[in-house]
């Protein structure tokens, strides 16, 4: 059975819509610790490397664990995680919405807009003339009838898996080769060097797109959403989580990047040997204002916007205080 054509998500459908909180998490022992969780994406990983970071200066604590998307979404909804800033809708509607129909998580709004997740290729295989799913199919032997994906079980593996048994465009007999982000961008930057064809799961905001000129196949529609797999990544929380933590609450609805400031954290990290947390200070140190949208908006579960743990202090000043920024 084929994947719906639109796969496109009301926000006002799945946000929490409940009243405003104002009350702190500062007398609330639950709240101390802040579960979190994050697939080995670049983009995923810095901002939630990023986030713990400064959730620690605030006054928290924060466990970190790794896992497949499928094991995000089963843990949050098992109460065994607080939050996962890597929800990237229409591509994974297919994966969420059992959990949502039981409203067994919540959907606490949109941290980048304007993504991308699709198969792409570099660009001098789409100036050769593949340019959609269909010109590739027709260049089988080019591609030894294979498209690189990443983790098992991943959305986009599924999407292409589904293609295949669909036998869209002509996909039919083609092979999906799954891999870590990491061992499928390895073979990219081999492909790429010697300028041989290779087809991949792709995405954007990554620094893909400017190592290896990434270009989006368009025609598959039916299967990753329109404009060529757009797609808006979302932050997610286990049910009651931002009403029950209302500043960390607060501080994860404020908690949004642009699709730049996504490429640099991931340039920092691919391309200058930065740690995920380091690229994310190091993104905070170039653009302070950042701080500003992230602690100073008031939403649904702050009417002021976010505090330290304790009530004290300004979040802004302790921050730049750590990174050692002076005003």
């Amino acid at each position: 059975m084929k994947l719906r054509k639109t796969l496109a998500v009301a926000a006002v459908g799945l946000l929490a819509t409940t009243g405003v909180a104002s009350a702190q998490d500062n007398g609330n022992d639950a709240c101390k610790t802040v579960r979190l969780e994050q697939v080995n994406w670049t983009g995923v990983t810095a901002k939630t490397e990023t986030l713990a970071w400064v959730l620690q200066q605030l006054g928290y604590e924060t466990d970190i664990i790794t896992a497949s998307v499928p094991i995000m979404f089963q843990s949050l909804a098992r109460n065994e995680r607080d939050a996962f800033l890597g929800l990237w809708l229409p591509t994974q509607r297919g994966m969420i919405e059992k959990y949502m129909k039981k409203g067994e998580i919540d959907i606490i709004g949109v941290n980048l807009d304007g993504a991308k997740y699709t198969v792409g290729v570099p660009e001098y295989v789409y100036e050769s003339g593949i340019k959609s799913f269909k010109d590739l199919a027709e260049n089988k032997e080019k591609f030894d009838g294979k498209i690189y994906g990443i983790e098992a079980g991943n959305d986009g593996n599924k999407i292409i898996k589904q293609m295949i048994k669909d036998d869209a465009y002509g996909l039919g007999d083609w092979e999906l080769v799954p891999s870590s982000s990491a061992g499928m961008l390895a073979q990219v930057g081999r492909m790429v060097k010697n300028e041989k064809p290779i087809a991949h799961l792709a995405w954007e905001p990554h620094p893909m797109n400017l190592k290896y000129n990434t270009r989006y196949l368009s025609g598959g529609e039916e299967y990753w959403g329109p404009n060529k797999g757009g797609a808006t990544v979302y932050t997610m929380t286990r049910k009651g989580y931002a009403w029950d933590c209302p500043n960390v609450g607060q501080l994860l609805e404020n908690f949004t990047f642009t699709l730049n400031e996504q490429n640099k954290m991931g340039d920092y990290v691919l391309n200058k040997d930065m740690d995920y947390a380091e690229a994310g200070k190091e993104l905070i140190r170039n653009n302070p204002k950042i701080l500003e949208r992230w602690f100073k908006q008031g939403g649904k579960y702050t009417t002021t916007g976010v505090t330290t743990r304790s009530g004290d202090g300004d979040p802004v000043a302790v921050i730049k205080d750590a990174l050692g920024m002076s005003g």
